[in-house]
């Protein structure tokens, strides 16, 4: 078969889809290592993260990546500088052979004085892998006991430990111990570190929102409660200035709601991420100590209950407004309708009335109309008198009146009637 022969015009479609299954690969991480990772919300937009990291590449002597590009990477000292942009957020990783001590102090790294971050920091993390030796084991005095999650992991070939608290640098801490593990093996378990750090801290973005949305929802609660009372008491009474109320109270809610639907949707999002990264993990407890996932999951389920409240709140609260304002419409449709009925009613009688002067017209015009024409059927006996017509003018009207007024009234009706049938064309 010749080379080439499945060259057909590919979809768009198929090359994104096959090229997304690549898009994030595991870095290859060699042990030991120190691994610094920070993520900053791109409040300026993808312009200026493109700006930060074209800038970094420059200095490098490295072309900029492309304005599409979602990720780039470039050598850095003894590491590899590892852009990527996310949908809120991008992430800057990097890393470089391990200190002599763990949380020692790291001589040269990109993100010192002349790095400028494109958005506000939401998540710093330095991870340090070290085999497994009495001096690492040491490193367990360095964290908090208080809140020290400590697990094995992959049958045992490493552990994971952290406290979730953050240094002098503001960074959170994790020491990995590697008992054999392989470096795509080492890679995967650091990528699910870091995203467990980044994403639990994005999760909680929507509390904050969610805390402060809170006494809104009690108040428009609080005014759907009068409202509700006043309508079992006033509400044909006062039907227009409660459904005045109740809609500026609904959209009031609306726009609440509007405010919260991306956030509160990430944090579903973003905690849902969490969870799936600590399965992964299938961690085994170290007896006297708790896993990641026990520990974030006591901790963060908390955290994320007053987001769903409040999410729930607001919907119930929508259907209830909704229910008041077609109660109260209900209501003054009812009034419209009896008001139509009533104007239709007067509309009715003065129909009848019009009629009944448009008939009285009609037989005064029959009257009047006949009476001229009597006149000039009076003027033309007097003639055919004058030439020789032996009857008297007089009798000859006379006799004409009865035939001249049948007449105008078959004219009348006649006319009368044509102009109905128009009317109902």
């Amino acid at each position: 078969m010749a080379k080439g022969s499945f060259a057909f015009p590919q979809s768009v479609a198929r090359a994104q889809a096959l090229g997304e299954i690549h898009a994030r690969p595991y870095a290859l991480v060699p042990s030991p290592r120190v691994i610094f990772q920070l993520a900053f919300l791109t409040e300026g937009g993808s312009a200026v993260d493109h700006a930060v990291m074209a800038e970094l590449s420059r200095s490098r002597g490295i072309s900029p990546p492309g304005r599409d590009s979602s990720h780039h990477a470039l050598s850095w000292g003894q590491g590899t500088l590892r852009w990527e942009r996310h949908t809120e957020f991008s992430t800057y990783f990097w890393d470089a052979p391990v200190p002599e001590k763990f949380g020692g102090e790291v001589a040269v790294h990109p993100f010192g004085d002349s790095f400028s971050p494109p958005g506000t920091l939401i998540s710093g993390i330095r991870l340090e892998i070290r085999p497994d030796s009495p001096e690492t084991r040491e490193a367990i005095s360095a964290f908090d006991p208080t809140s020290l999650c400590y697990s094995e992991i992959k049958n045992g070939q490493g552990v994971v430990l952290t406290d979730f608290r953050q240094d002098g640098d503001g960074l959170t801490q994790i020491l990995v111990i590697d008992r054999g593990m392989t470096e795509a093996g080492r890679g995967a378990l650091v990528q699910r570190l870091l995203d467990i750090e980044t994403y639990r801290t994005l999760a909680m973005m929507g509390l904050p929102l969610a805390q402060s949305l809170s006494p809104d929802i009690r108040r428009i609660e609080d005014g759907l409660t009068g409202i509700t009372n006043a309508m079992k008491q006033h509400a044909r009474d006062k039907a227009d200035e409660l459904l005045t109320e109740i809609t500026r109270l609904a959209a009031e809610l609306e726009a609440n709601a509007a405010l919260s639907l991306y956030r509160f949707g990430a944090s579903r999002a973003y905690y849902g991420i969490v969870q799936e990264r600590i399965r992964t993990l299938a961690e085994t407890a170290v007896p006297g100590y708790e896993t990641l996932g026990f520990f974030l999951e006591r901790r963060r389920a908390p955290a994320m209950r007053p987001c769903q409240s409040v999410e729930e709140r607001q919907a119930n609260l929508s259907r209830k407004l909704a229910r008041a304002t077609a109660l109260l419409r209900s209501w003054i449709d009812v009034e419209l309708e009896q008001l139509n009925s009533t104007l239709l009613n007067s509309m009715d009688r003065r129909a009848k009335l019009q009629l009944r002067l448009q008939q009285t017209v009609e037989g005064l015009s029959v009257a009047a109309i006949s009476y001229y024409v009597v006149g000039l059927f009076g003027y033309m006996a007097k003639a055919a008198h004058g030439v020789g017509l032996p009857v008297k003018p007089e009798t000859l009207t006379g006799i004409a009146v009865p035939f001249v007024i049948l007449g105008m009234w078959l004219l009348v009706r006649a006319i009368r009637r044509r102009h109905a049938e128009e009317a109902r064309h």
